[in-house]
């Protein structure tokens, strides 16, 4: 794999990072050491990890259709991550020509690969901002250029929620998001969800759970949602059938082939707002 060169802006390759796992995990290159080294950490506690990314990615492709079919025009990609095959605004403007599609991240390096992809294309733009504070980042200056939060838009939550732990009062910060959403607006997410012996208010937490925690998050471990509590972030929104299952159940265009595990899966919905 072809070892990237170091981005402008101060960020620490030696710390591993989300959106460069990830990127691994779909065999992608650009990544750092610290970052594959986590990444295995993760995969030996959670084989299929492989396969979650990869379901998550095709579960976009599904749900951005949905969207587009259903007449949205604008999609915020909160969470982005880095450029790769079939993003958002590839997905939205094939089905729609005039889609609009605004990139969020926090990190560095996924800002500044996207900025360079998508350069010449006048209908999607790329910021940088932190989920945690949904009014900057919806007040963005180049952001609200590009959407008009007057009418409806898609704002795509998919595998960043379960990064964001309680204190930071998640459901708050989707309520902010919904609150500023025109009517008829979709909002999507997808999340990992604990195996029950894993869940929120468990004592009992395997080592490989722990290890899966101590991957993404040095020092502590993320939160274990279940699905009450992940369902619970679409309150004021109307589900969308099938409602909130495992991603490669949402409306699937062929059969998926994902083996288990025993500590952990990928759910996802998307909600319409009245």
């Amino acid at each position: 794999m072809t070892q990237p060169q170091p981005a402008p802006g101060g960020f620490d390759p030696t710390v591993a990072n989300v959106a460069r796992m990830y990127d691994y995990y779909l065999g992608g290159k650009d990544h750092f050491a610290a970052d594959r080294e986590a990444a295995e950490v993760a995969l030996n506690a959670v084989p299929q990890l492989r396969q979650l990314a990869r379901e998550n990615r095709a579960f976009l492709g599904r749900v951005v259709r949905f969207c587009a079919e259903a007449g949205i025009r604008q999609f915020i990609d909160i969470g982005a991550g880095l450029p790769t095959q079939e993003n958002t605004h590839q997905v939205a403007q094939r089905c729609a020509a005039g889609s609009r599609v605004a990139y969020v991240d926090i990190d560095d390096v996924a800002v500044l690969h996207a900025k360079a992809l998508l350069a010449k294309d006048a209908r999607t733009c790329v910021v940088k901002a932190d989920l945690r504070q949904p009014r900057e980042l919806l007040g963005n200056q180049e952001l609200r250029s590009l959407i008009d939060l007057e009418k409806p838009v898609a704002i795509l939550l998919l595998a960043i929620l379960h990064f964001i732990p309680e204190s930071d009062d998640p459901a708050g910060i989707v309520a902010q998001l919904r609150d500023a959403m025109a009517p008829g607006s979709y909002l999507a997410i997808s999340h990992v969800e604990m195996s029950p012996a894993h869940a929120a208010g468990q004592e009992v937490r395997s080592e490989r759970a722990e290890a899966l925690g101590r991957a993404y998050s040095p020092g502590r471990v993320g939160p274990a949602r279940g699905h009450a509590d992940i369902a619970r972030f679409f309150d004021g929104f109307e589900l969308a059938d099938p409602g909130l299952v495992e991603v490669w159940d949402w409306r699937p265009e062929s059969k998926p082939v994902v083996s288990p595990s025993d500590v952990m899966t990928l759910v996802g919905g998307v909600g319409r707002r009245a």
